[in-house]
């Protein structure tokens, strides 16, 4: 089988991670994967670029682009001959099933969010009604369409796509390389640290991600006197966050790591005594969660339902009501005070990883069988 695999991505962070491992997947399985992608760059420089060129400048560009990547897929097309083309989904990209249509190839569509949604309430769109129509015409164009949780193939569905090619593939994780931490890899925690527990959060840095409230907590409330917050990433709430800490006087328990290389990321994460995902978007597959699981960490995050598709309550996490900081902090809490429930819902949440097989190596199965299906029907 050979696949034809195509993005718009441009950052390094947890979107590419998803397109590497995949593609990795693939080949695994045998596949033989050809890409069409743009060159990719660090997480930080497609926000900046946002920031200078003008909204609607900027979207012309993205949708113009869309000629540019028709004439790369057809060259690819032309030269590799696959039976399928698997494409990330994004606003203002039809190249793909343009290039599908003209060559009468399957085209299984990979989404990870409402783009047009998205962008228009944190970034505001110039074209937010061309925006939708783009996004919605590629997601009913497609032979089988993947959303990343069943909140989202509600949007899919929505969009006049039938449910019979709505397929749900969440985010998965490589357990075998998160299982392996040498020691040795582990990075020295500062020392300035309190004795307490390792609150932990991987991620871009935003201010609706909820580390302020998690910054509160360790000043404010006696039970996380001792407690420390270990974030790795960077991004734009960075500076506002560790202002924060320095303020109430917790900015020696703090610890913002910057970028980590992906290859290390697991020894960091192995630090953590409680993982954290204090908020969450609705129709999100958070890729850290496959990640806390793997390494048996413990799990504190919403009790929202693209939430429990993943994790159930005290069988392999705490759940929290959202929007409820209090119901956050009593989570946090109880695993502050009790080591032994810590291993127990983090040996829950590896066991499950292993049991349900939530790998990439599965949705690369998935995605080769759905090929087979168009296959058969051609």
């Amino acid at each position: 089988m050979r696949i034809l695999y195509h993005h718009r991505t441009r950052s390094r962070d947890g979107q590419s991670v998803h397109i590497d491992e995949m593609i990795a997947a693939l080949r695994r399985e045998g596949v033989a994967v050809d890409i069409v992608e743009p060159q990719r760059v660090d997480a930080l420089t497609p926000a900046r670029r946002k920031q200078i060129i003008p909204k609607l400048l900027y979207e012309l560009l993205e949708f113009g682009y869309s000629a540019v990547e028709f004439f790369k897929l057809t060259t690819a097309i032309l030269r590799h001959r696959p039976d399928a083309i698997y494409e990330r989904a994004n606003i203002y990209m039809l190249s793909g099933s343009w290039a599908a249509r003209l060559f009468s190839l399957p085209l299984l569509l990979e989404v990870n969010s409402p783009l047009a949604e998205e962008r228009g309430r944190f970034g505001g769109l110039a074209m937010p009604s061309l925006a939708r129509w783009t996004e919605h015409v590629s997601w009913r164009r497609a032979s089988f369409v993947l959303p990343v949780t069943a909140v989202l193939a509600g949007y899919v569905e929505r969009a006049g796509v039938p449910a019979s090619r709505i397929v749900v593939i969440s985010n998965g994780v490589n357990a075998e390389d998160f299982r392996i931490v040498p020691l040795v890899g582990r990075p020295a925690l500062p020392a300035q640290f309190g004795p307490g527990p390792v609150l932990g959060f991987v991620g871009y840095v935003r201010a609706w991600h909820g580390l302020p409230q998690i910054v509160d907590l360790l000043a404010q409330d006696g039970d996380f006197a001792g407690a420390n917050l270990m974030v790795v990433g960077d991004g734009p709430g960075r500076a506002d966050l560790e202002a924060r800490a320095k303020e109430l006087g917790v900015g020696d328990r703090l610890w913002v790591t910057g970028l980590v290389e992906r290859h290390a990321l697991a020894a960091y994460i192995s630090c953590f005594d409680v993982a954290l995902q204090p908020e969450v978007t609705a129709y999100a597959s958070p890729l850290k969660l496959f990640e806390y699981m793997a390494l048996s960490r413990a799990i504190v995050a919403p009790d929202a339902p693209n939430i429990r598709e993943v994790l159930t309550h005290q069988q392999d996490s705490l759940l929290f009501e959202p929007e409820s900081p209090k119901s956050l902090a009593d989570s946090i809490r109880l695993l502050v005070r009790d080591e032994s429930l810590r291993a127990r819902l983090g040996a829950g949440a590896a066991d499950k990883i292993r049991r349900e097989d939530i790998s990439w190596a599965r949705n690369a199965r998935r995605a080769m069988t759905l090929v087979e299906r168009c296959g058969q029907k051609r």
